[in-house]
């Protein structure tokens, strides 16, 4: 009989260099899923990275705090708790938190996020 569900309650822990919490519940590194990921975040205050170009569209929803991002280097959003965002393929975006309170959020990608995905500036 093929499983109908997956129950997740050992998220992958994605290791950062910069104080943020990357747990992915579905996606290429937990369940090896390519279609999509769902991952839970937590943001410290004043963090950010660099800009990226994704070949994936991002969801994102906000738990508690703020996240800024800035689109094409042209457009300023600040989403907060409550807010959700949906960043389309191909598109040039920058998040970070520079503000004093840690941002918690959850993300989707489609499909699945994968550093080679990604394309960070360096």
């Amino acid at each position: 009989m093929k499983t109908k569900y997956i129950k997740q309650s050992k998220p992958f822990i994605v290791p950062t260099e910069d104080g943020k919490l990357i747990e992915e519940h579905f996606g290429l590194a937990s369940t090896a899923e390519k279609q999509y990921s769902f991952a839970h975040m937590e943001a410290p205050p004043n963090w950010s990275e660099p800009a990226q170009i994704p070949e994936f569209d991002e969801i994102t929803y906000i738990i508690k705090g703020k996240k800024k991002i800035v689109i094409d280097d042209e457009e300023e959003i600040i989403l907060k708790a409550g807010e959700s965002i949906l960043i389309k393929k191909n598109c040039k975006v920058q998040y970070s938190n520079p503000f004093e309170q840690e941002a918690e959020y959850v993300s989707v990608c489609i499909p699945a996020f994968s550093p080679d995905l990604v394309n960070r500036e360096s």
